[in-house]
């Protein structure tokens, strides 16, 4: 059997407020299969932010080992850590995080930019991503010229780009109406169908069970870890 893609040991991330500590993590254990679809939901204050970040690379735990595709990100140089996030995650923003004056084309090549990849190569990454998401024709148009679920699908398709490991979604659908909600969401299962890992952090636990599997964040400690069904029992949320 092959080693988790995400592995979570022992993991504290303790703040310095003042004479107090704060721990935003405090003990988390997390380990998260490849082709798994997991939301991580908690409301805010929660920890599940900190979590993300840890998952993410963008920070290291205090204490306590994460293993991203079998290596261990805490002792890692900023370097290093910058080089795992633009190689192995994809990161999918509420704010969609597209640059106003560059074409469709040249956000989602941004990423494959960073990665040292040749321009013709590039292109063709991009154009192909931008194919996956049904926006290969609008590829010369710029952000502001597309609806809020439009932009959130060019965000995805620069998450897809570089064919990373893990989609790391943050709240996608937090800036979004219910129908264009509702269809990023689809499209999420679509990329988890196609052997997609995807974790999907959020405050909301209707869509916390769009995943297969959830995670609950409260006070810093994982508090539940299970498949939708039992969660909805659980928590008493109408699925």
């Amino acid at each position: 059997m092959s080693d988790p893609l995400i592995d979570i040991r022992n993991e504290y991330k303790i703040y310095i407020m003042g004479n107090e500590q704060v721990y935003a993590n405090d003990n988390i254990n997390l380990k998260i299969d490849r082709g798994e679809f997991v939301s991580i939901v908690g409301k805010s204050g929660s920890g599940k932010s900190t979590l993300m970040n840890i998952i993410g690379a963008l920070d290291k735990p205090t204490s306590g080992k994460y293993f991203l595709n079998g290596r261990d990100t805490s002792t890692m140089s900023d370097d290093e850590l910058a080089d795992i996030r633009n190689k192995t995650i994809g990161f999918i923003f509420q704010q969609y995080n597209l640059l106003p004056k560059l074409t469709l084309l040249e956000n989602v090549e941004l990423p494959l930019l960073y990665a040292g990849i040749k321009v013709k190569e590039r292109r063709i990454k991009a154009l192909e991503s931008l194919s996956k998401v049904g926006l290969k024709e609008k590829y010369n148009q710029y952000p502001n010229q597309l609806s809020g679920g439009q932009q959130q699908r060019v965000s995805i398709a620069r998450a897809l780009a570089g064919s990373p490991s893990l989609l790391l979604a943050d709240e996608p659908t937090g800036a979004l109406d219910s129908k264009t909600s509702g269809d990023v969401l689809n499209f999420l299962k679509k990329l988890h169908s196609e052997g997609n890992t995807i974790v999907m952090i959020t405050h909301d636990n209707a869509i916390a069970l769009e995943a297969k599997r959830v995670v609950r964040i409260h006070d810093g400690k994982i508090i539940f870890d299970g498949d939708t069904e039992s969660y909805a029992t659980e928590f008493q949320i109408s699925h």
